[in-house]
């Protein structure tokens, strides 16, 4: 049995399924939403990859390697975008949080932070994770700002470590949670979620 199992979660109208083939349209449109393919530092597909680039993420979740997952608007249906489960390491109980991006319109809302609520919430207290970790390119910056934002803590650097969409080698960011730490963050989390005043 695979550690991430099939679910769906939701919280103040963003709900998170499994990616599925179905999700095609709306995710191609998400990332229409200000042409998120065109950014270097991300792996956002275009829209004619949309359905190898959920294809990809259905064979990592069949390896047991990624679980992915829709990121949707609850009460319209609408895709905003995508996130996922990743290295995930049942042995030691350690999960990352990535491939992670939203259509350009809720972009600094609060859709991030209630996705990242849920997946922490199930790691740690459903799956039983020790430590959720999360990487980012070294010149993501509004990527390493949303993390840290929501609590994890900067592990350091690897240095050439990863193949940018432009062939450039890229550095990257690691960051973590350790189960100890998650009560606190999610009080935290909570408490300003109530009064809007963290977007990430």
């Amino acid at each position: 049995m695979s550690f991430v199992q099939p679910l769906v979660m939701r919280h103040n109208g963003v709900r998170l399924e499994p990616l599925a083939l179905w999700h095609e349209d709306g995710l191609r449109a998400a990332a229409a939403d200000g042409e998120l393919w065109k950014l270097r530092i991300t792996s956002v597909p275009e829209p004619h990859e949309t359905r190898a680039y959920i294809e990809t993420a259905l064979k990592m979740r069949e390896d047991g390697h990624r679980f992915a997952f829709a990121v949707v608007d609850d009460a319209t249906g609408t895709v905003l975008g995508t996130t996922s489960y990743h290295d995930i390491l049942p042995a030691v109980k350690r999960v990352e949080i990535g491939w992670t991006w939203y259509r350009k319109s809720v972009q600094r809302s609060h859709v991030n932070t209630i996705a990242k609520l849920l997946m922490m919430g199930h790691a740690f207290d459903q799956l039983g994770c020790n430590v959720v970790g999360w990487r980012t390119d070294n010149y993501n910056f509004a990527s390493q700002r949303a993390i840290e934002r929501l609590g994890a803590k900067k592990d350091g650097v690897i240095r050439g470590h990863a193949l940018r969409r432009d062939g450039t080698i890229r550095d990257t960011v690691m960051y973590s949670m350790r189960s100890g730490e998650w009560p606190e963050v999610r009080a935290q989390l909570l408490y300003l979620l109530e009064r809007h005043t963290l977007v990430t």
